[in-house]
């Protein structure tokens, strides 16, 4: 399965790295840049095909699926444009910047049915454990979701998941507070000054009626600060996940309390090599590594699993893994969370167009 690039930073190379993991599966056709002295160098080391426009990469490398993955203000141009060449085109997040531009990029390419958004956080295989355990109603209806770990329509995305909601109205309540934090690495690694800086936690309710809510706590960050933890608790009508631990109703007088349990190699005298294989909750597999050997992170899984979900989607041999519907409303619940923090008021968010 076959597909082309446009972008040429790091994170268009985070897809093209992994998806060369797998040559038999997915194949880069090609890559389109800003600048033809970058995109000969990108190309070069990606050992693929360097275009000069997103028309050529279509033309001429006859791709299954595209990949856009450029600064939000651009996004919206190139997915129009590719959508018009009749391509399937896997959208980096957010697909536009703001509401305006949701609501613009909707009209536009809404109705193609062929847009897909790069949201891989419910294919990590904790997260991916939680929605089986969810799924299979080990809590009961599942009726809220309390996040922190990811910001903005990352976290909306999972909220949604793990509540089974649609892409309905809701009423967005958030506040932002500031308060010294050591803040030792970022994405470059070790800073020179940890600081104390002053750093913002946005906490907000999600409300999204009879789905359930979702509470939204993120300081910035928090990804690379590891004097701040990632928490997750869905709670639901029989029982609660709690990080890595499932508690549930097992009838009459019986409550169980369990951990999810990762089958990790390489430790110790193990010499299979480092990697993940399973995920089990009281002997039941809940998730299963199936790039065993690759030896990835639980990150690069995931994107690797999104990469293909696409292609099997571009071809007609699965369901659409992350459609722009449901990209536009995750975006436009974080847009409502950032609009009520700067008012102060509650903002009540109506069914955009894509929800019809």
């Amino acid at each position: 399965m076959r597909f082309g690039v446009v972008g040429t930073g790091w994170r268009a190379e985070f897809f093209v790295r992994l998806g060369r993991l797998l040559p038999d599966i997915l194949t880069v056709t090609g890559v389109v840049g800003r600048r033809p002295e970058r995109t000969a160098e990108v190309a070069a080391g990606w050992g693929t095909a360097g275009l000069a426009s997103v028309e050529e990469l279509v033309g001429e490398t006859a791709p299954d699926f595209v990949i856009s993955s450029v600064p939000w203000d651009v996004n919206p141009v190139v997915v129009e444009q590719l959508v018009g060449l009749g391509v399937g085109v896997l959208s980096e997040t957010p697909p536009a910047p703001d509401q305006a531009g949701l609501a613009a990029l909707w009209e536009r390419v809404g109705g193609s049915g062929r847009v897909q958004v790069a949201e891989q956080y419910a294919l990590m295989p904790m997260h991916a454990a939680r929605l089986t355990a969810v799924r299979r109603g080990l809590i009961g209806t599942p009726t809220s979701v309390q996040i922190s770990s990811t910001h903005q329509y990352h976290a909306m995305a999972l909220i949604r998941s793990f509540l089974g909601a649609g892409i309905g109205p809701a009423i967005v309540q958030g506040n932002r507070f500031r308060a010294p934090l050591l803040d030792p690495l970022d994405r470059d690694g070790w800073r020179a000054d940890p600081g104390p800086h002053e750093a913002g936690t946005t906490i907000a309710s999600v409300d999204l009626g009879v789905a359930g809510m979702g509470l939204y706590d993120f300081t910035d960050n928090q990804w690379h600060n590891r004097l701040r933890s990632r928490r997750l608790v869905v709670r639901g009508s029989h029982g609660e996940i709690v990080d890595d631990t499932v508690t549930r109703w097992a009838g009459p007088e019986r409550i169980l309390r369990s951990p999810l349990l990762r089958r990790q190699s390489g430790y110790d005298l193990d010499l299979e090599g480092y990697d993940s294989e399973t995920i089990v909750l009281d002997g039941e597999e809940l998730w299963h590594n199936p790039f065993l050997g690759l030896r990835l992170s639980d990150e690069e899984i995931a994107i690797l699993s999104l990469l293909v979900a696409t292609a099997a989607w571009a071809r007609q041999e699965g369901p659409p893994p992350y459609p722009l519907a449901e990209a536009c409303h995750d975006h436009a619940l974080a847009l409502a969370v950032d609009e009520s923090v700067a008012t102060g008021r509650p903002v009540e968010l109506a069914a955009g167009p894509w929800s019809v």
